[in-house]
C-alpha cells in the first residue's frame, strides 16, 4: 500500500524534529585551540558574535547537543567534560532554544542548596544559629561556608564543628595569625574571641542549563579591639558546573575570594603554617590512618605532603557505603602558587597556606584574590585525571567562530 505523499512529508519533518536542530547556511562553525595535554571539565567561554542564530544550540561533531547558557552580555559557555591531548575538537552553532536548568541555586532550611542534575551536590551555610549539637559555645557560632558537601552517590564528605576543633567547617577561608592596627587578631582560632568571621549577606545567585551559583560578603572583625573594627571584607563567588558524560561522576564547583581592607591600614600576615583555604574532611577519617591522600606532586605520605607545593590534593577514605573523597585544585594565577599545603597529621583536615612562605599582607587599594576548583567523587582518586581536570581549569581552550 502506497503511503499518501501528505502523510509522508508529515513524518519525514516530525523525524527531522526528533533529531534535533536543523542546520542551515547561516549557521556557525566553532573551533577549540589544540589540546596540548588531555583535559577535563573545561568552561569553555565565548562572545556570540552579530551574526549569530537566535536563541543559538550547540551540536557537537556527532550532531548531539550540549547544554549552552549566555548571559545577557552575549557571553556564552558550555562544558566540554573531555578534550584528549592533540585534538581540536569542532561544534556548529544553530538554531535552537532554551534548555533546561541542570544546576538550581535556592534557599532551603536557612542555607543555600546547590542540586546538579537533581541532586543535592551543597549548600552554604548562612544561618549562625543551625548547630549540629547544644553545647557549642556562642564564640564558635559562624555562617558563610560550604557544608553540607555530597559525592554525585549523595555519601557526604565533610563535617562541621567536629569536636576535635570546633572552628573548622566543610570549606572556609579565615586567616589565622595576623597583625592588625598593632593588635594581632586570630580569625580562625574563634575560641580565642580575638576575632571572627561573619556572614553579611547574600548579593545574588542564578541557576542554568551548564552553571549556577551565588555571590556573598563575609566579613572578618577584630574582636581585640575595645570596640570590634572589621578588618577585611570578603567576597565569596561560587559556581558549580553540570559535567554532562564525565567518564566518571563528579560533583565540580569553583570558588573565587576576594578580600579587601575595611580601614585604611593593612591587615599584616605574618609566617605560619595554617590559615586560608580549608576543607574538613568526614569525622570518620579521624587518625593517622583513616584518611588517604594523594598530590599533584604523587605524594601518598601526608607528613611528606605537609608543606609541599602543589597543583592540587585530593584527600579521601571511607564513606556511608563506600569511599568518598575531594579535591582542592590551586589557580596558577593564585598568590604564591603553587600554593604551600597544611596537612594535618592525624586530622582530616588541609588547607591551602600562602603564609608558610613567608611575611606578607593585604593592603589597602589591593584586592587579594584567590581562585580554587573542587571536585567531588565517589572512589578512590585517578591522577591521570585529576591532572586533566586540573588542567581543564588552568588552562581551557580558546574557541574561535567561523561561517560553516
Amino acid at each position: 500500500m502506497r503511503t499518501p505523499p501528505r502523510f509522508a512529508a508529515w513524518i519525514a519533518g516530525a523525524l527531522i524534529l526528533a533529531c534535533g536542530p536543523r542546520l542551515s547556511a547561516a549557521d556557525l562553525r566553532l573551533t577549540l585551540s589544540p589540546a596540548p595535554m588531555d583535559r577535563a571539565g573545561q568552561v569553555i567561554s565565548f562572545t556570540l558574535p552579530p551574526n549569530a542564530p537566535a536563541q543559538p544550540a550547540l551540536l557537537d561533531a556527532q550532531g548531539q547537543r550540549l547544554p549552552l547558557q549566555v548571559g545577557p552580555d552575549r557571553t556564552a559557555r558550555f562544558m566540554l567534560a573531555w578534550q584528549a591531548a592533540g585534538t581540536s575538537p569542532t561544534f556548529t552553532l544553530t538554531k535552537g532554544g532554551p534548555a533546561p536548568d541542570q544546576v538550581t541555586v535556592k534557599p532551603e532550611g536557612g542555607d543555600l542548596a546547590i542540586q546538579v542534575g537533581g541532586k543535592p551536590a551543597f549548600s552554604y551555610r548562612m544561618d549562625r544559629e543551625k548547630l549540629p549539637r547544644p553545647d557549642i559555645k556562642p564564640e564558635y557560632k559562624r555562617a558563610g561556608y560550604l557544608y553540607p558537601i555530597v559525592s554525585p552517590s549523595g555519601r557526604p564528605v565533610a563535617d562541621d564543628y567536629p569536636v576535635q576543633h570546633v572552628h573548622h567547617h566543610g570549606i572556609w577561608s579565615p586567616w589565622t595569625k595576623t597583625k592588625f592596627q598593632g593588635r594581632t587578631p586570630d580569625f580562625w582560632n574563634m575560641g580565642q574571641k580575638t576575632g571572627t568571621v561573619e556572614f553579611v549577606g547574600l548579593e545574588r545567585s542564578w541557576s542554568g542549563p551548564v552553571a549556577g551559583g551565588f555571590v556573598a560578603r563575609h566579613r572578618m572583625v577584630d574582636l581585640s579591639a575595645p570596640t570590634p573594627v572589621v578588618a577585611l571584607h570578603e567576597t565569596w563567588e561560587v559556581t558549580a558546573y553540570h559535567v554532562g558524560t564525565a567518564r566518571q561522576p563528579v560533583q565540580l564547583f569553583e570558588l573565587v575570594l576576594t578580600q579587601t581592607c575595611a580601614t585604611n591600614d593593612p591587615l599584616i600576615l605574618p609566617e605560619y603554617h595554617y590559615g586560608g583555604l580549608g576543607f574538613r574532611g568526614l569525622g570518620n577519617w579521624l587518625g593517622e590512618k583513616n584518611s588517604q591522600f594523594l598530590t599533584s606532586n604523587g605524594e601518598t605520605d601526608r607528613v611528606k605532603a605537609h608543606t609541599s607545593r602543589v597543583r592540587w590534593i585530593h584527600q579521601y577514605g571511607q564513606g556511608e557505603g563506600g569511599v568518598v573523597g575531594l579535591t582542592m585544585m590551586d589557580h596558577p594565577g593564585n598568590f604564591r602558587a603553587p600554593q604551600p599545603l597544611r596537612v594535618h597529621p592525624k586530622e582530616p583536615f588541609i588547607c591551602f597556606a600562602p603564609s608558610q612562605l613567608g611575611d606578607w599582607s593585604i593592603e589597602p587599594g589591593k584586592p587579594y584574590v584567590g581562585r580554587y576548583r573542587f571536585l567531588v567523587q565517589d572512589g578512590p582518586p585517578d591522577r591521570a585525571l585529576l591532572d586533566a581536570y586540573w588542567a581543564g581549569y588552568a588552562q581551557p581552550a580558546t574557541a574561535t567562530i567561523s561561517s560553516r
